[in-house]
């Protein structure tokens, strides 16, 4: 999918155990387990300094080593970096645990999301669990952190335009993908074959053993849904409470999952071009969504010919407004931008929105490998380009925001080095307590159809469902939704069936995002480094 939730899916073989990653059966416990061996305790201490952070001086930091291969514990192994905060109460009847948390992606680093969360849960909460993060292999502080190319040099802005105008452009396009994929292959044959989403969830497992528990509590976000879905299908007896807030769909496979993301993208945008026309007033880019739409592409293609401040073209302005699906606190400072552009020439406006959320680096790299990585080797991907072209060109009529886009942010699958296997096959369990789902109406990165299918193969789970369309819908001041995020956290207490939440308060146009909005965004790799286009 677009640069947030992975969706996975299919059917695995399951027989005595759970199917490893290659189809070689593995027994539930983990690898810890299956090697006759305990995992090695975490030896926490001070977190490495980040150039520009401040980190609480309660947060510590450590490494689990976890087998490269489920099937040879005790072959060679990876480092995954983890953090936590700890709880303020004593290890007794008080305490709750471990809750472990992961931000998305597939690609997102989870160390930067722990003091969040420890700090915007409620106190009496917070203070009864051991709030750990850790970054998935191949991702941030774990070792080997994957990196496929020159993020400088592939990432020079302007690149070019994402909507091909003929075969010229798109074969360059199309030799783009090709080039990312092998030089991933070239780096990476040893590690590419075990990035998935299981050996991800075989991780976490490894994680809480390390940890000392018997049964662990988890909050995921986005992709992070689907990985504790795979979680709690591998390891039902090792689930305390479960959360999944923007939730995808495991039954979907990848590819399909990406041509529902570009309508789900379009819908929200088109959200956003009747806002901006709503407030006329104060952009005079249109009174209706048609005209605003209009303002909007004839904006794109004369940035084709005329880069704002010779960095924002086409793929850089789908790179940065494609944000504005995810939450709508950017409205009002895009559109403003858009309306300084379209109405005076200002390109200041632009290449600052472009900076802050657009602009990929190093780290974004980083994911963007860990999320093709990821995707490609879970699932089956068309390896004739035919089919891409076929299917984008059709649905591009529909939704031209984000078909073609979206289609080269993934295209690098048609020629990955490694070929996709078979998903894991989610299901419930009696070993498993009942599931808390937190689901916004609009999302459009991890559509309501993926909710609703979760929810059918967890029926004894509750879903709350917000009004609204941002992503990431817990922990951003949405009073009934944390209400019932933290009854279910505090003592397992679920929703009555079928509840709801009003969605938050539309932007106003006045409004500019707090200094705080960003930051959190990025934390739930809504705004980091999986919302980039282009490759990123």
């Amino acid at each position: 999918m677009k640069r947030v939730a992975g969706v996975v899916a299919g059917m695995a073989v399951l027989m005595a155990g759970m199917a490893g990653a290659d189809g070689a059966a593995v027994a539930e416990g983990g690898a810890a387990a299956v090697a006759g061996r305990p995992a090695a305790a975490v030896v926490w201490g001070a977190c490495p300094k980040v150039a520009g952070k401040t980190a609480s001086a309660e947060l510590e930091c450590g490494t689990v080593r976890v087998p490269l291969d489920h099937r040879q514990p005790r072959g060679q192994s990876i480092k995954i970096a983890v953090n936590r905060i700890k709880a303020k109460v004593a290890r007794d009847a008080n305490h709750l645990g471990t809750l472990l948390i992961n931000p998305g992606g597939p690609g997102s680093p989870g160390r930067e999301l722990t003091e969040f969360v420890a700090t915007s849960l409620p106190a009496d909460v917070a203070e009864r669990y051991d709030v750990v993060g850790f970054d998935p292999r191949g991702v941030g502080g774990s070792e080997p952190a994957v990196h496929c190319v020159d993020p400088d040099t592939y990432y020079k802005a302007p690149r070019p335009d994402a909507v091909p105008h003929g075969q010229a452009e798109e074969r360059a396009l199309l030799r783009r993908a090709a080039e990312y994929a092998t030089a991933c292959g070239n780096r990476w044959s040893w590690l590419l074959p075990h990035l998935t989403t299981e050996n991800s969830a075989r991780d976490m497992d490894v994680i809480r053993a390390a940890l000392g528990e018997e049964k662990i509590s988890y909050l995921g976000y986005s992709y992070g849904t689907y990985l504790g879905g795979v979680y709690a299908t591998l390891f039902p007896n090792r689930v305390k409470r479960l959360v999944m807030d923007s939730i995808v769909d495991p039954t979907a496979v990848w590819y399909e999952s990406n041509l529902r993301q570009d309508r789900s993208f379009e819908h929200r945008h088109r959200q956003f071009l009747a806002w901006t026309a709503k407030h006329h007033g104060v952009y005079k880019l249109g009174v209706t969504a048609k005209q605003t739409a209009f303002a909007y592409y004839a904006m794109r293609d004369r940035l084709r010919s005329r880069p704002a401040g010779g960095v924002v073209g086409p793929s850089e302005l789908d790179d940065t407004f494609t944000v504005a699906g995810y939450s709508d606190k950017v409205w009002p400072v895009f559109a403003q931008a858009w309306s300084a552009y379209v109405r005076r020439g200002e390109v200041k406006g632009l290449t600052e929105i472009y900076e802050r959320h657009g602009r990929n680096d190093a780290s974004d790299e980083n994911g963007y490998a860990v999320y093709l990585g990821v995707q490609c080797r879970d699932a089956q991907w068309p390896r004739q380009w035919a089919t891409w072209r076929t299917d984008m060109a059709a649905l591009h009529q529909r939704a031209p925001f984000l078909t073609w886009p979206n289609a080269w942010f993934n295209a690098p699958c048609a020629f990955w080095p490694v070929r996709g296997g078979t998903p894991v096959q989610v299901h419930d369990s009696p070993k498993l307590p009942p599931i808390l789902l937190l689901q916004s109406r609009h999302d459009a990165a991890t559509p309501y159809r993926g909710a609703q299918r979760m929810a059918a193969l967890f029926p004894r789970s509750r879903m709350v469902l917000e009004g609204g369309g941002n992503h990431g819908v817990s922990l951003s001041g949405n009073t009934c939704v944390d209400g019932h995020l933290a009854a279910y956290l505090r003592d397992g207490t679920l929703p009555a069936r079928g509840a709801r939440c009003a969605a938050s308060a539309e932007p106003r146009p006045a409004e500019r995002m707090t200094s705080e909005e960003p930051r959190r965004h990025a934390l739930l790799g809504i705004l980091g480094a999986l919302d980039k286009l282009g490759g990123a």
